[in-house]
Protein backbone atom coordinates (compact mmCIF):
# COMPACT_ATOMS: atom_id res chain seq x y z
CA UNK A 1 0.00 0.00 0.00
CA UNK A 2 2.81 2.39 0.92
CA UNK A 3 4.61 1.56 -2.34
CA UNK A 4 1.49 2.42 -4.38
CA UNK A 5 1.14 5.75 -2.56
CA UNK A 6 4.80 6.59 -3.22
CA UNK A 7 4.40 5.70 -6.92
CA UNK A 8 1.57 8.25 -7.20
CA UNK A 9 3.57 10.96 -5.45
CA UNK A 10 5.12 13.58 -7.72
CA UNK A 11 6.40 16.11 -5.20
CA UNK A 12 7.18 15.76 -1.50
CA UNK A 13 8.25 18.65 0.74
CA UNK A 14 9.57 17.96 4.25
CA UNK A 15 10.32 20.42 7.07
CA UNK A 16 10.99 23.39 4.78
CA UNK A 17 12.19 26.46 6.66
CA UNK A 18 13.01 29.86 5.11
CA UNK A 19 14.30 32.97 6.86
CA UNK A 20 14.82 36.55 5.66
CA UNK A 21 17.69 38.49 7.23
CA UNK A 22 18.02 42.26 7.41
CA UNK A 23 20.00 44.66 9.56
CA UNK A 24 16.99 45.31 11.78
CA UNK A 25 15.26 41.95 12.06
CA UNK A 26 15.05 38.30 11.12
CA UNK A 27 11.75 37.15 9.57
CA UNK A 28 10.78 33.49 9.87
CA UNK A 29 8.63 33.32 6.75
CA UNK A 30 8.32 29.52 6.32
CA UNK A 31 8.43 27.28 9.38
CA UNK A 32 8.78 23.49 9.06
CA UNK A 33 6.31 23.20 6.17
CA UNK A 34 5.61 19.68 4.92
CA UNK A 35 3.19 18.57 2.20
CA UNK A 36 2.96 16.33 -0.85
CA UNK A 37 1.42 16.41 -4.32
CA UNK A 38 0.13 13.33 -6.13
CA UNK A 39 0.04 12.69 -9.87
CA UNK A 40 -2.86 14.55 -11.51
CA UNK A 41 -3.88 16.25 -8.25
CA UNK A 42 -4.75 19.92 -7.77
CA UNK A 43 -3.70 21.17 -4.33
CA UNK A 44 -5.17 24.51 -3.27
CA UNK A 45 -3.01 26.58 -0.89
CA UNK A 46 -4.95 29.26 1.00
CA UNK A 47 -4.36 31.81 3.73
CA UNK A 48 -4.15 35.53 4.40
CA UNK A 49 -1.50 37.71 2.77
CA UNK A 50 1.82 37.09 4.52
CA UNK A 51 0.94 33.55 5.59
CA UNK A 52 3.87 32.08 3.65
CA UNK A 53 2.09 30.63 0.60
CA UNK A 54 4.18 32.19 -2.17
CA UNK A 55 7.46 32.15 -0.23
CA UNK A 56 7.06 28.41 0.36
CA UNK A 57 6.73 27.69 -3.36
CA UNK A 58 9.49 30.08 -4.38
CA UNK A 59 11.79 28.58 -1.73
CA UNK A 60 11.29 25.15 -3.32
CA UNK A 61 12.58 26.46 -6.64
CA UNK A 62 15.27 28.77 -5.19
CA UNK A 63 13.58 31.75 -6.83
CA UNK A 64 14.04 34.06 -3.84
CA UNK A 65 16.90 36.59 -3.77
CA UNK A 66 19.61 35.11 -1.53
CA UNK A 67 20.45 37.20 0.47
CA UNK A 68 18.27 38.42 2.15
CA UNK A 69 16.45 35.07 1.96
CA UNK A 70 17.94 31.75 3.03
CA UNK A 71 16.45 28.27 2.97
CA UNK A 72 17.66 27.06 6.37
CA UNK A 73 16.51 23.45 6.21
CA UNK A 74 14.22 20.95 4.53
CA UNK A 75 13.91 18.64 1.55
CA UNK A 76 12.01 19.07 -1.71
CA UNK A 77 11.83 15.74 -3.51
CA UNK A 78 10.84 15.70 -7.18
CA UNK A 79 10.99 11.98 -7.81
CA UNK A 80 14.27 10.90 -6.22
CA UNK A 81 16.01 14.29 -6.48
CA UNK A 82 16.20 16.86 -3.71
CA UNK A 83 15.80 20.21 -5.48
CA UNK A 84 17.45 22.07 -2.60
CA UNK A 85 20.68 20.12 -3.15
CA UNK A 86 20.92 20.99 -6.86
CA UNK A 87 23.28 23.71 -8.08
CA UNK A 88 22.08 26.60 -10.26
CA UNK A 89 22.89 24.83 -13.55
CA UNK A 90 21.02 21.67 -12.55
CA UNK A 91 18.07 23.64 -11.22
CA UNK A 92 17.72 25.58 -14.49
CA UNK A 93 17.05 22.25 -16.22
CA UNK A 94 14.17 21.61 -13.79
CA UNK A 95 12.56 25.06 -13.99
CA UNK A 96 10.17 25.18 -16.90
CA UNK A 97 10.96 21.64 -18.06
CA UNK A 98 9.66 19.71 -15.04
CA UNK A 99 8.09 22.41 -12.88
CA UNK A 100 6.24 25.31 -14.49
CA UNK A 101 5.48 28.55 -12.62
CA UNK A 102 2.69 31.06 -13.32
CA UNK A 103 3.34 34.30 -11.47
CA UNK A 104 0.72 36.65 -10.08
CA UNK A 105 1.42 39.68 -12.29
CA UNK A 106 2.02 38.76 -15.95
CA UNK A 107 3.01 42.31 -16.91
CA UNK A 108 6.00 42.29 -14.58
CA UNK A 109 6.84 38.65 -15.37
CA UNK A 110 6.92 39.03 -19.16
CA UNK A 111 9.86 40.90 -20.71
CA UNK A 112 8.40 44.09 -22.26
CA UNK A 113 11.10 44.38 -24.98
CA UNK A 114 10.81 40.82 -26.30
CA UNK A 115 7.98 39.47 -28.44
CA UNK A 116 5.58 36.89 -27.03
CA UNK A 117 6.88 34.45 -29.61
CA UNK A 118 10.49 34.82 -28.47
CA UNK A 119 9.52 34.27 -24.83
CA UNK A 120 7.47 31.19 -25.73
CA UNK A 121 10.17 29.72 -27.98
CA UNK A 122 13.00 30.20 -25.47
CA UNK A 123 12.08 27.29 -23.11
CA UNK A 124 11.27 25.05 -26.09
CA UNK A 125 14.74 25.60 -27.56
CA UNK A 126 16.52 25.55 -24.18
CA UNK A 127 14.90 22.45 -22.64
CA UNK A 128 13.64 20.45 -25.64
CA UNK A 129 16.34 21.39 -28.15
CA UNK A 130 13.83 22.32 -30.87
CA UNK A 131 14.97 24.18 -33.95
CA UNK A 132 13.75 27.75 -34.41
CA UNK A 133 11.19 26.63 -37.01
CA UNK A 134 9.79 23.79 -34.87
CA UNK A 135 9.78 25.98 -31.75
CA UNK A 136 7.78 28.66 -33.58
CA UNK A 137 5.26 26.07 -34.79
CA UNK A 138 4.88 24.69 -31.26
CA UNK A 139 4.56 28.23 -29.83
CA UNK A 140 1.66 28.94 -32.20
CA UNK A 141 0.00 25.67 -31.11
CA UNK A 142 0.39 26.70 -27.44
CA UNK A 143 -1.17 30.13 -28.04
CA UNK A 144 -4.08 28.42 -29.75
CA UNK A 145 -4.36 25.92 -26.88
CA UNK A 146 -4.80 28.71 -24.31
CA UNK A 147 -7.36 30.55 -26.43
CA UNK A 148 -5.35 33.38 -28.03
CA UNK A 149 -7.14 34.35 -31.29
CA UNK A 150 -5.10 34.58 -34.52
CA UNK A 151 -2.00 33.04 -32.89
CA UNK A 152 0.03 33.16 -36.15
CA UNK A 153 -0.21 36.96 -36.05
CA UNK A 154 -0.16 37.58 -32.27
CA UNK A 155 3.07 35.60 -31.85
CA UNK A 156 4.96 38.66 -33.16
CA UNK A 157 3.30 41.08 -30.71
CA UNK A 158 4.75 42.49 -27.47
CA UNK A 159 3.24 42.11 -23.97
CA UNK A 160 1.82 45.66 -23.91
CA UNK A 161 -0.31 44.80 -26.97
CA UNK A 162 -2.25 42.18 -24.96
CA UNK A 163 -5.00 42.70 -22.37
CA UNK A 164 -4.49 41.51 -18.77
CA UNK A 165 -6.43 38.30 -19.37
CA UNK A 166 -4.55 37.57 -22.60
CA UNK A 167 -1.18 38.18 -20.89
CA UNK A 168 -2.16 35.68 -18.22
CA UNK A 169 -3.02 33.16 -20.96
CA UNK A 170 0.42 33.75 -22.45
CA UNK A 171 2.01 33.09 -19.04
CA UNK A 172 0.06 29.82 -18.83
CA UNK A 173 1.27 28.89 -22.34
CA UNK A 174 4.90 29.55 -21.33
CA UNK A 175 4.46 27.49 -18.15
CA UNK A 176 2.96 24.60 -20.17
CA UNK A 177 5.45 24.80 -23.04
CA UNK A 178 7.55 21.79 -22.00
CA UNK A 179 4.60 19.89 -20.47
CA UNK A 180 6.04 19.90 -16.92
CA UNK A 181 5.08 17.32 -14.30
CA UNK A 182 4.09 20.06 -11.85
CA UNK A 183 2.52 23.47 -12.41
CA UNK A 184 2.65 26.08 -9.63
CA UNK A 185 0.12 28.87 -10.11
CA UNK A 186 0.68 31.82 -7.76
CA UNK A 187 -2.64 33.71 -7.54
CA UNK A 188 -2.86 33.84 -11.35
CA UNK A 189 -6.38 35.35 -11.44
CA UNK A 190 -6.13 37.89 -8.61
CA UNK A 191 -5.62 40.96 -10.83
CA UNK A 192 -8.28 39.95 -13.37
CA UNK A 193 -11.97 40.88 -13.51
CA UNK A 194 -14.54 38.22 -12.65
CA UNK A 195 -15.38 37.32 -16.27
CA UNK A 196 -11.75 36.81 -17.28
CA UNK A 197 -11.09 34.97 -14.01
CA UNK A 198 -13.84 32.47 -14.85
CA UNK A 199 -12.37 31.97 -18.33
CA UNK A 200 -8.89 31.28 -16.91
CA UNK A 201 -10.30 28.78 -14.37
CA UNK A 202 -12.18 26.93 -17.13
CA UNK A 203 -8.99 26.92 -19.19
CA UNK A 204 -6.99 25.38 -16.34
CA UNK A 205 -9.65 22.69 -15.81
CA UNK A 206 -9.59 21.89 -19.54
CA UNK A 207 -5.80 21.72 -19.73
CA UNK A 208 -5.64 19.59 -16.60
CA UNK A 209 -8.05 17.07 -18.15
CA UNK A 210 -6.12 17.01 -21.43
CA UNK A 211 -2.55 17.02 -20.10
CA UNK A 212 -3.05 15.43 -16.66
CA UNK A 213 -0.40 17.43 -14.81
CA UNK A 214 -0.25 18.04 -11.06
CA UNK A 215 -1.04 21.60 -9.95
CA UNK A 216 -0.41 23.73 -6.86
CA UNK A 217 -2.87 26.66 -6.91
CA UNK A 218 -2.00 29.48 -4.49
CA UNK A 219 -4.86 31.83 -3.65
CA UNK A 220 -6.67 33.69 -0.89
CA UNK A 221 -10.01 33.10 -2.65
CA UNK A 222 -11.79 30.15 -1.05
CA UNK A 223 -14.50 30.27 -3.72
CA UNK A 224 -11.92 29.50 -6.41
CA UNK A 225 -10.50 26.63 -4.35
CA UNK A 226 -13.95 25.10 -3.86
CA UNK A 227 -14.43 24.95 -7.60
CA UNK A 228 -11.12 23.47 -8.76
CA UNK A 229 -9.15 21.78 -5.93
CA UNK A 230 -8.97 18.13 -4.88
CA UNK A 231 -7.26 18.90 -1.61
CA UNK A 232 -6.66 22.11 0.37
CA UNK A 233 -3.72 23.21 2.51
CA UNK A 234 -4.37 26.14 4.86
CA UNK A 235 -1.38 28.24 5.96
CA UNK A 236 -1.03 30.77 8.76
CA UNK A 237 2.09 32.42 10.17
CA UNK A 238 4.39 30.42 7.90
CA UNK A 239 2.89 27.14 9.09
CA UNK A 240 0.48 24.57 7.68
CA UNK A 241 -2.47 24.59 10.10
CA UNK A 242 -4.87 22.28 8.25
CA UNK A 243 -4.90 19.97 5.24
CA UNK A 244 -7.85 17.95 3.93
CA UNK A 245 -9.88 16.93 0.89
CA UNK A 246 -11.74 19.98 -0.40
CA UNK A 247 -15.26 18.75 0.46
CA UNK A 248 -14.20 17.65 3.94
CA UNK A 249 -12.49 20.97 4.65
CA UNK A 250 -15.54 23.04 3.67
CA UNK A 251 -18.04 20.77 5.43
CA UNK A 252 -16.02 20.01 8.55
CA UNK A 253 -13.17 22.50 9.18
CA UNK A 254 -11.16 21.40 12.21
CA UNK A 255 -8.92 24.41 12.87
CA UNK A 256 -10.32 27.67 14.32
CA UNK A 257 -8.47 29.70 11.67
CA UNK A 258 -10.03 27.69 8.83
CA UNK A 259 -13.46 28.11 10.42
CA UNK A 260 -12.87 31.85 10.75
CA UNK A 261 -11.84 32.09 7.08
CA UNK A 262 -14.98 30.27 5.96
CA UNK A 263 -17.17 32.49 8.13
CA UNK A 264 -15.88 35.58 6.29
CA UNK A 265 -17.43 34.35 3.03
CA UNK A 266 -20.79 35.85 1.95
CA UNK A 267 -23.70 33.37 2.04
CA UNK A 268 -26.83 33.17 -0.09
CA UNK A 269 -28.99 32.93 3.06
CA UNK A 270 -27.63 36.17 4.61
CA UNK A 271 -30.22 38.73 5.68
CA UNK A 272 -30.13 42.07 3.91
CA UNK A 273 -28.84 43.92 6.99
CA UNK A 274 -26.43 41.19 8.11
CA UNK A 275 -22.78 42.24 8.07
CA UNK A 276 -19.92 40.07 6.85
CA UNK A 277 -17.76 38.65 9.64
CA UNK A 278 -14.09 39.44 9.96
CA UNK A 279 -11.23 37.88 11.92
CA UNK A 280 -10.37 40.07 14.90
CA UNK A 281 -6.75 41.06 15.45
CA UNK A 282 -3.74 41.07 13.14
CA UNK A 283 -1.53 38.38 11.59
CA UNK A 284 1.56 37.54 13.65
CA UNK A 285 4.90 39.33 13.37
CA UNK A 286 7.27 36.60 12.25
CA UNK A 287 10.41 38.10 13.76
CA UNK A 288 10.65 35.15 16.17
CA UNK A 289 10.35 31.46 15.39
CA UNK A 290 6.85 30.35 16.51
CA UNK A 291 7.18 28.32 19.69
CA UNK A 292 3.43 28.44 20.36
CA UNK A 293 0.30 28.46 18.20
CA UNK A 294 0.58 31.63 16.06
CA UNK A 295 -3.22 31.95 15.86
CA UNK A 296 -3.67 31.86 19.66
CA UNK A 297 -3.83 35.70 20.13
CA UNK A 298 -6.78 35.86 17.68
CA UNK A 299 -8.47 32.59 18.60
CA UNK A 300 -11.64 32.75 20.75
CA UNK A 301 -11.03 29.16 21.95
CA UNK A 302 -7.35 29.49 22.96
CA UNK A 303 -6.29 28.17 26.36
CA UNK A 304 -2.98 27.98 28.27
CA UNK A 305 -1.37 25.23 26.19
CA UNK A 306 -1.99 27.18 22.97
CA UNK A 307 0.14 30.08 24.26
CA UNK A 308 2.88 27.81 25.56
CA UNK A 309 3.37 25.07 22.94
CA UNK A 310 3.06 24.86 19.17
CA UNK A 311 0.79 22.02 18.02
CA UNK A 312 2.02 19.74 15.22
CA UNK A 313 -0.17 18.64 12.34
CA UNK A 314 -2.24 15.79 13.78
CA UNK A 315 -4.74 13.39 12.16
CA UNK A 316 -8.33 14.45 12.88
CA UNK A 317 -10.07 12.27 10.30
CA UNK A 318 -9.44 10.26 7.16
CA UNK A 319 -6.78 12.16 5.15
CA UNK A 320 -7.53 15.19 7.33
CA UNK A 321 -4.91 16.89 9.53
CA UNK A 322 -5.04 19.96 11.76
CA UNK A 323 -2.49 21.70 13.98
CA UNK A 324 -4.66 22.50 17.00
CA UNK A 325 -4.76 21.51 20.67
CA UNK A 326 -8.53 21.93 20.55
CA UNK A 327 -11.17 19.42 19.54
CA UNK A 328 -13.11 21.95 17.45
CA UNK A 329 -16.25 19.81 17.32
CA UNK A 330 -16.61 19.59 21.12
CA UNK A 331 -14.79 22.91 21.71
CA UNK A 332 -12.70 21.30 24.44
CA UNK A 333 -8.99 20.44 24.70
CA UNK A 334 -8.01 17.27 22.86
CA UNK A 335 -7.63 14.31 25.18
CA UNK A 336 -5.57 12.18 22.76
CA UNK A 337 -2.37 14.28 22.78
Amino acid sequence: MNGTRKAKRVLEVSDLRTVFWSRKARVHAVNDVSFHLDRGELLGVVGESGSGKSVTMMSMMKLLPMPPAKVVSGKVLLGDRDLLSLDTRELRKVRGAEIGFIFQDPMSSLNPVLTIGYQLMEPLREHLGLSKCKARKRAIELLSLVGIPLPQERINDYPHQFSGGMRQRVMIAIALACEPKVLIADEPTTALDVTIQAQILELVKKLRREIGMSIVWITHDLGVVAGIADRVMVMYGGLVVECAAVDDLFENPRHPYTRALLETLPRVDMAGNERLKNIAGLPPHLTAFPENCPFAPRCPHAFDRCHAERPPLMPVGERHEAACWLNVTSRSPRDDV
